[in-house]
């Protein structure tokens, strides 16, 4: 009779293992699914997206970034940072917002499918600045200035210096 129990719980033991599998399984393809429609909406191979480190100097190329990022990445505790500011970056090229950051960051077998089969257009790797007026070219230029558009210190026309009397 024990021997019946232990076979019985073992038998479970292995079904609930086997639909694990598929339900990871099903997981990685939605994720994988997603990124390689997002990797041909920037123009790039989605092939890319199955292949481990390459996929990353693809992303970096999609948000524009140099490639020592990719040492970045592989460095152990710095490379939570780095992933982090590269799924900001790879929203950010697609016109998402931070909320969609978070997601891509959470729940990637859902965002990644959203951001390749949606509607989001690649914008290119300077989505976000080009938006706010150009980001590192002025840095006065900010839309976001705590001061609001009407008492913005930094963008008065009236600031013009006057040339000098001969």
């Amino acid at each position: 009779m024990d021997e019946y129990q232990s076979s019985a719980s073992s038998g479970a033991l292995a079904a609930f293992l086997g639909a694990y599998f598929i339900f990871i399984l099903v997981i990685s393809i939605a994720s994988i699914a997603g990124m390689w429609k997002a990797f041909e909406k920037a123009g790039k191979p989605g092939w890319a997206a199955i292949i481990p480190i390459y996929n990353l100097i693809i992303l970096l190329e999609i948000v524009g970034k140099p490639m020592i990022w990719i040492l970045w990445l592989i460095i152990p505790c710095v490379n939570i940072v780095f992933s982090v500011w590269l799924q900001n970056l790879v929203s950010k090229s697609f016109g998402k917002s931070e909320g969609f950051t978070v997601g891509l960051i959470l729940l990637p077998f859902i965002f990644w499918p959203i951001l390749g089969f949606g509607d989001a257009k690649y914008l290119g790797p300077s989505a976000a600045e080009a938006q706010n007026g150009g980001f590192g070219n002025n840095p006065f230029n900010n839309q976001n200035n705590p001061f609001g558009n009407q008492n913005n210190p930094f963008n008065n026309p009236n600031d013009t210096p006057t040339p000098p009397v001969v």
